[in-house]
């Protein structure tokens, strides 16, 4: 079986607070997008075990890799006895604030409940992916939603409008930890409007969208790697109608209606930023369909 697992984006990222358990309340607009992961899973009858093999030599084939977890999580509940081969293509940038990890995750655990007949619905395989990762739950979903808590209480939105996402991944890693670990959730002075912004996507606005695309986190992340703001500007100044970082970093994003000058843009940061990975890619729907062209 082979599956596409894609990369998201937040428009919106705000934190509420931070728990008493350490982890954050969050409120974010998640957007899925064009590109992917691809993974080929193969039953291995009465041969037991796990095998994970990926194109990326820093990438790890054991129970450090998320989709080596999602997959033997399900297989030790149900005591499933065959063996799974694992192949994952990653063209996803790992460290990078798109769910990387998390989307390929989701997607073997969405493959291993099909291969293994094991009969599990979307939401039981939610609750087990929220054991595994706070942006599972929502990559098992796609789309555009809205989510809570610690990001696995979702809200599905309407499809927000076609445009093209330009997406850029500087030549550096950024660990979600140690971001959250430095945030100040109670010194947040200027909350992103969320629920402007799911007003707007329910209006089909996409001005209105981008007029509100805001991340908290960018505060944390921004200022030590002015790389960041620097691709923001870029991105603008050739016509996005906005551009932000997703997640913890430090991936920025720019939305553009005008393909051509995303285009433009995306082959002006190539030339600039030799060593980055630049993406034009357009939003996902639920299921992983692609919008527009």
């Amino acid at each position: 079986m082979e599956i596409k697992a894609t990369a998201k984006i937040n428009l919106g990222l705000d934190v509420v607070r931070k728990r008493e358990d350490g982890y954050h309340d969050v409120r974010m607009i998640m957007q899925m997008t064009g590109m992917y992961d691809r993974i080929t899973l193969e039953p291995k009858k009465g041969q037991p075990g796990i095998i994970l093999k990926t194109n990326l030599p820093y990438i790890p084939t054991n129970e450090h890799n998320l989709a080596y977890k999602a997959a033997k999580i399900l297989m030790d509940e149900f005591e499933v006895t065959d063996g799974l081969s694992i192949s994952l293509k990653k063209f996803i940038p790992v460290a990078a604030g798109l769910a990387g990890g998390s989307t390929d995750a989701a997607a073997v655990l969405k493959a291993v409940n099909k291969i293994f007949r094991l009969g599990l619905n979307e939401e039981q395989l939610r609750e087990r992916g929220a054991k595994l990762g706070a942006d599972i739950p929502y990559c098992l979903m796609g789309g555009t939603a809205l989510a809570e808590g610690i990001g696995e209480r979702l809200t599905p939105l309407p499809d927000m409008p076609d445009c093209s996402i330009l997406l850029a991944k500087p030549s550096i890693s950024v660990s979600t930890k140690e971001v959250y670990g430095a945030l100040r959730a109670d010194e947040i002075e200027n909350h992103p409007d969320i629920d402007g912004m799911i007003d707007a996507i329910k209006d089909g606005d996409l001005h209105g969208i981008t007029d509100r695309l805001a991340n908290v986190l960018e505060d944390v992340t921004a200022p030590s790697r002015p790389i960041i703001g620097e691709m923001e500007r870029e991105m603008v100044q050739a016509g996005a109608l906005s551009a932000i970082m997703s997640g913890s970093g430090p991936t920025v994003f720019g939305i553009f209606e005008v393909e051509s000058n995303a285009r433009k843009c995306r082959d002006e940061l190539r030339r600039k930023y030799p060593a980055a990975r630049i993406f034009l890619t357009r939003p996902c729907g639920q299921g992983g369909i692609r919008r527009g062209k």
